[in-house]
């Protein structure tokens, strides 16, 4: 039987929770399609003087897609640090990861960011391709429901104004890899994450929309579990769908946490101006699958990458019984 092949498109913390619980589902081939669109922090001020695309996501995925906690894996997310006051983080390393300087460094000696992540893969004994949406250096845009417009991917949330939409003002051309990983995708997931600055950046580069509007592998959306401030501020399971949809992403089933968070959580987050998300509506043009996610350790809402994987595989068994039958 051959593996089946899943593609996961996202970016940030999001994605690499997904990807470090199904990394141990055996039989599958994983595919991470990763934005570039970030522009903030240590990937911003890289990205800016090197002219290279974002690589801060893409380091996050190769830990999440190690083989192992390694050392050279645990120092990839090593922030450079100083105890002294006078600094200038301009002209020296402060502030960078040190898998983002290895990213820089293998992209100017093999002259390729695509290459680069390749080589580093194989470093680290990732399990699974993760190939970043484009190669371009790219910048995101947001309009707002007034018509502001905003530029930049780490300036959209701080708008206290609701997204109408995020847009490219460039021609973006999505990566090969990316289109054909797409087309021979069984199980396509997009999330978990910022729904406009993490997962729509890849979503809205024409050939990867295309890609997914043709694709036949099944199109599964993981919500988040709480709203993020200022770019999805009281936004209910409903209103994150149709922000994907909106954008040209087919979706097909929508994966919910249905944990009782505590109370005492959820007034923490209330203090930051986020709040649950909710299922609101009584009809759906997609599956609603509400299941158990979320880990509460260190009075946070996080979701657990060992229950993603026992979801996966669940939806995987859906999507073989549905070929079986099919065939039939």
């Amino acid at each position: 039987m051959k593996n089946k092949k899943v593609v996961v498109i996202g970016g940030g913390h999001g994605q690499s929770t997904i990807l470090r619980g199904i990394k141990h589902i055996e039989n599958i081939d994983i595919t991470a399609i990763v934005t570039v669109a970030d522009d903030g922090g240590s990937t911003g001020r890289l990205r800016q003087f090197f002219n290279m695309p974002a690589m801060g996501d893409i380091r996050g995925v190769l830990i999440s897609l190690a083989e192992s906690e390694s050392l050279l894996g645990t120092l990839m997310d090593y922030r450079f640090v100083s105890s002294e006051l006078e600094v200038n983080p301009e002209q020296d390393v402060l502030g960078h990861n040190l898998g983002n300087l290895i990213l820089v460094a293998l992209t100017q000696s093999c002259g390729s960011f695509v290459e680069s992540v390749e080589i580093l893969s194989k470093v680290l004994n990732v399990r699974g391709d993760i190939i970043p949406s484009t190669s371009q250096v790219i910048t995101l845009f947001a309009m707002m429901e007034d018509g502001t417009i905003v530029r930049g991917e780490t300036n959209i949330p701080k708008i206290n104004n609701r997204i109408k939409r995020v847009f490219y003002q460039d021609d973006v051309r999505a990566s090969e890899k990316a289109i054909e990983a797409i087309q021979n995708a069984d199980l396509i997931i997009y999330g978990i994450g910022s729904v406009y600055t993490s997962i729509l950046p890849n979503i809205i580069i024409p050939e990867i929309k295309d890609a997914l509007q043709q694709a036949k592998g099944q199109k599964i959306y993981i919500c988040n579990a709480m709203t993020q401030p200022g770019e999805t501020t009281n936004y209910d399971v409903e209103d994150h769908v149709d922000a994907l949809i909106d954008h040209g992403a087919p979706v097909e089933k929508v994966v919910v946490a249905n944990d009782v968070i505590p109370e005492f959580i959820t007034k923490r987050y209330e203090e930051e101006n986020s709040t649950p998300v909710r299922i609101v509506r009584e009809r759906h043009s997609y599956k609603i699958v509400e299941e158990s996610l979320l880990d509460f350790s260190n009075n946070l809402v996080r979701h657990d990458s060992m229950k993603i994987k026992s979801v996966v595989e669940s939806l995987l068994k859906d999507v073989e019984d549905t070929c079986h039958l099919q065939q039939k």
